[in-house]
């Protein structure tokens, strides 16, 4: 019996097409054709995005970085039903007379009611995280857990632009337990969780010990952060996180904006490494340039 070399064709086109790797990046000019072991795809991951150097990469990110910084961040205010003055109340902390003196002073000299009351000695720290708990249905720092040296390979800049401190972290349960000073930030939850896949558990400090466990804080083995005060315009941001991704041999990115901060995440083969911009003013749109980012690095990332 004799077989037809055309037979063996749709297996041979199937193989060839595993080993093709087309960059997601409609400009890009390198060829990516059988560069490393078949089946396996190095380059830089972004969600279902794919590119295939860190020069695609940039390019790609420029326009997530312009539309991220852009962005008017929406904040959907959550106001607990029962205010700190009714909450510490309810918990004995104040008493009738002293909830309405408190309530005075605070609307006469438009000041903060917790401070009102604690420069009128009505109440403590203790008392006012306690209260704040209680408002937001959460439980209260066990003061066990401050000063505990904290390993977490999470930005610090978002740890303080919500004024909350890790309290407990673990990579292997994926869960945190975060405690708030002042209200739950819901939109830094789901900003952490999306760009770690980490359970986020919320809680309540004081001021005090929410500075005492700031300084406690220090990174995993392996976990970087770069902030960026004045990142300029989104071609500037892109190189820095182009610059990132080589350092740490990237493979994969996540983007994400809390606040005023545009947030970065890149894991690769050397690390992760969290890029995080402060941006101050809205950033004019960006044209797209010809030439490339890194003329340096054309190669796959690391």
């Amino acid at each position: 019996m004799s077989l037809s070399l055309l037979s063996f064709l749709p297996a041979v086109d199937r193989g060839w097409k595993s080993m093709r790797m087309e960059c997601d990046l409609p400009a890009c000019h390198h060829t990516q054709l059988m560069r490393s072991i078949p089946g396996v795809k190095q380059g830089v991951r972004v969600g279902a995005q794919w590119y295939c150097c860190v020069d695609c990469f940039a390019s790609a990110a420029r326009e997530t970085l312009s539309t991220l910084s852009m962005r008017r961040p929406l904040e959907i205010p959550r106001t607990p039903r029962l205010s700190l003055g009714l909450a510490m109340h309810r918990k004995g902390s104040l008493t009738n007379e002293q909830l309405r003196v408190a309530g005075f002073e605070s609307q006469s000299r438009n000041e903060d009611f917790a401070q009102t009351v604690m420069r009128l000695g009505m109440a403590t720290e203790q008392d006012i995280a306690a209260a704040r708990a209680a408002q937001w249905g959460c439980p209260v720092l066990s003061q066990d857990y401050v000063r505990q040296g904290v390993r977490a390979d999470l930005p610090r800049a978002i740890f303080e632009a919500c004024a909350a401190a890790p309290l407990h972290y673990s990579r292997t349960a994926n869960r945190l337990l975060l405690g708030f000073v002042y209200r739950v930030e819901h939109s830094v939850l789901a900003s952490i969780e999306q760009m770690t896949g980490c359970r986020v558990e919320p809680c309540f400090m004081t001021q005090t010990d929410y500075e005492l466990q700031m300084t406690a804080l220090s990174g995993q083995p392996g976990y970087d952060e770069i902030f960026v005060s004045d990142p300029g315009p989104a071609d500037k941001m892109a190189r820095t996180v182009g610059r990132a991704a080589v350092d740490s041999g990237a493979r994969e990115a996540r983007f994400t904006r809390y606040k005023n901060l545009v947030w970065t995440r890149l894991a690769g083969k050397r690390g992760t490494v969290d890029v995080v911009f402060r941006v101050s003013q809205v950033l004019a749109e960006l044209k797209a340039e010809e030439s490339e980012f890194f003329d340096e690095v054309v190669a796959v990332a690391g």
